[in-house]
């Protein structure tokens, strides 16, 4: 159950990102002209994605999911919000 532990602390991690990306850092960069604030997040929020695609790899094998599970994940992963939703799913198999 270790890797569903680290992959529901990486998935509240890239919900918080993207959510800091759409609420704060493009607005700096649209209406204030501070495209730095979209680098370092895009950046850190584009490792956090990648880890949180492949730790749910890792989640849905230890959970004995399917193709299906990880689809939805995905698809989870990309709506704002919708890794806090599915942190409800995960805390069962903890």
């Amino acid at each position: 159950m270790k890797t569903i532990k680290l992959f529901r602390i990486v998935a509240m991690a890239e919900g918080i990102s993207f959510l800091v990306l759409l609420g704060i850092a493009m607005p700096l960069k649209y209406m204030f002209d501070i495209p730095q604030a979209v680098q370092f997040t895009g950046m850190l929020h584009g490792v956090l994605f990648v880890s949180f695609i492949l730790l749910a790899w890792s989640a849905m094998s230890a959970m004995e999911k399917g193709h299906l599970w990880l689809l939805k994940a995905f698809a989870l992963s990309v709506i704002p919000f919708g890794t806090f939703v599915l942190d409800k799913e995960l805390k069962a198999y903890q």
